[in-house]
């Protein structure tokens, strides 16, 4: 019995200094999408501060393709010495497992929650060039020719096709959907005119938006978002409308729980530094910092809740 006790408290006091002197590496963030989309706007801003916090370079890796599934493959088949850690957006861990029939990992099993980073809305635009000026205009044109409007995302299942799907859904419209590799990319295609609307993370358009690119027409709070002065919630087109994003990070399964609690506890001090923050509003985005039980259990949820949405929508992929 006493030897029993003193392999356990061994094995913890072992676990207690890996995780103190960890990292004494670069650590992976692996994003699954290329740059320029809302999740690599966020890994790289959370990035650069832990970079200063742990002293070892947070380098961020773009594996864009299947709706985040290619990232989230090669996530999940990382050694779990938490050196490579998996920051995806909330639908990759929560609603892909319904729409894709043959998956390469399984978000309930390959992964262990350490905390949600930030959140944010989305905001509905059109390329700067588009006749549509408001909600409205777009919604009666869409409904007096179904099927003629298309829209980009970043592909089938991201948290921007299921914006735009409950955008439809909601709107009581039908349109063809174009995926793309990212945000970054269905944004561009926004810009040149290739797709007639696009409902992204305003992380990813707000750059656009300034710059006069795109037209923003709507987001999708219930109240204004102050970084988008003047641009009126879709809810007042659209009665109860409301969609928002986050993105966060987890852990390959086996990562070692010390090492989980200190990457949440680093996360949370990085958020609460006021440069951060303010980098982050200026982006849309709304720091969170939540800890692991507390993600595991709001995926949970949310799994729930898009299971329900992807079925009444009939979104599938064989």
């Amino acid at each position: 019995m006493k030897k029993a006790l003193l392999f356990v408290c061994g094995a913890l006091v072992a676990c207690s200094a890996l995780a103190q002197s960890w990292p004494q590496k670069p650590v992976r963030f692996i994003v699954p999408f290329p740059p320029g989309g809302a999740t690599d706007i966020s890994a790289r801003l959370l990035g650069e501060k832990l970079t200063q916090i742990w002293g070892q370079t947070v380098v961020i890796e773009n594996r864009g393709g299947a709706g985040g599934g290619v990232g989230a493959a090669e996530a999940a088949r990382a050694t779990p010495d938490g050196y490579t850690l998996f920051f995806p957006s909330g639908s990759v861990v929560t609603a892909n497992q319904h729409i894709y029939a043959k998956l390469g990992y399984d978000p309930d099993k390959d992964f262990i929650a350490v905390t949600k980073v930030v959140s944010g809305p989305q905001v509905l635009t059109v390329p700067a060039s588009s006749p549509f000026k408001s909600v409205k205009e777009l919604l009666d044109y869409a409904r007096a020719n179904p099927g003629k409007l298309t829209f980009g995302h970043a592909g089938i299942g991201s948290q921007t096709h299921l914006a735009a799907e409950n955008f439809l859904w909601q709107g009581k419209i039908d349109a063809v959907a174009v995926p793309y590799k990212g945000e970054g990319p269905g944004h561009a295609a926004l810009v040149s005119g290739e797709v007639n609307f696009f409902v992204g993370n305003v992380a990813a358009a707000i750059g656009h938006i300034n710059s006069g690119r795109i037209r923003a027409l709507g987001v999708t709070t219930k109240d204004e978002a102050p970084q988008l002065p003047g641009v009126p919630p879709i809810a007042k087109t659209i009665p109860g409308f409301e969609n928002t994003g986050w993105f966060g990070i987890v852990a390959p399964s086996g990562t070692p729980k010390d090492i989980v609690q200190k990457v949440y506890l680093d996360t949370k001090k990085a958020l609460e530094a006021s440069d951060l923050r303010g980098r982050l509003y200026v982006q849309g985005l709304a720091p969170v910092g939540n800890t692991p039980d507390q993600m595991t259990k709001e995926m949970k949820e949310e799994s729930a809740l898009w299971a329900k949405v992807v079925k009444e929508r009939k979104i599938e992929v064989k």
